[in-house]
């Protein structure tokens, strides 16, 4: 550039090509923009106590479309969860606001077990994955997320499906919406206690 240009103003053209190696296209890399978890990722948590400070007290109160639930049963339900590790990750919860397994009452016990096992053949049948990670994580230092109201996770997985990703990334690529999810476990979920789902 010649000394007259310093401080003009660069051609357009100059421009484009800078941006183009400078603003990450040029790395290789494909973005995925998922800006919802940035509350997850920031830790804003729900509230501790019941009620509407709690996500799964609320949800009940809500549409099932606008609560993202999948089934509800007498004393416990199932819902999608807001930051799903695959596609199909649900919550079984009681509606009661109790934070251990332990403080599960015996019919509680019973229907949290059932709507569990329910989950799993309600996701092989919708989408048949190839295992599952099931669990709950008791307390805040164990994991989780709403440690005041009890939920136990139910994850369908499949081979590569990129479980690495999160960790070099904090990123989670996940190929469909949680309401058209919740729409397809809600349809195959059994209309009877204890039946199997509809194929």
């Amino acid at each position: 550039m010649a000394e007259a240009d310093i401080g003009a103003p660069l051609p357009e053209e100059v421009l484009v090509e800078a941006a183009g190696e400078f603003a990450g296209s040029a790395d290789g890399f494909e973005r995925l923009w998922t800006p919802h978890r940035m509350a997850y990722i920031r830790g804003e948590r729900p509230a501790e106590d019941g009620g509407e400070g709690c996500p799964f007290c609320a949800g009940p109160d809500r549409s099932d479309q606008d609560g993202l639930i999948v089934h509800r049963g007498v004393e416990c339900f199932v819902v999608m969860n807001l930051f799903p590790y695959n596609p199909g990750h649900v919550l079984v919860c009681p509606y009661r606001h109790v934070s251990l397994y332990v403080d599960l009452t015996e019919s509680e016990t019973v229907e949290f077990t059932a709507l569990t096992k329910a989950a799993v053949a309600v996701l092989e049948s919708a989408s048949a994955p190839h295992g599952f990670n099931i669990g709950m994580n008791q307390g805040a230092v164990a994991g989780a997320g709403v440690a005041a109201h009890l939920h136990q996770h139910v994850v369908p997985r499949w081979g590569g499906d990129a479980n690495f990703f999160p960790i070099i990334a904090r990123t989670k690529a996940l190929p469909a919406l949680l309401e058209d999810v919740r729409s397809q476990l809600a349809a195959a979920w059994p209309t009877t206690p204890g039946s199997a789902p509809s194929a």
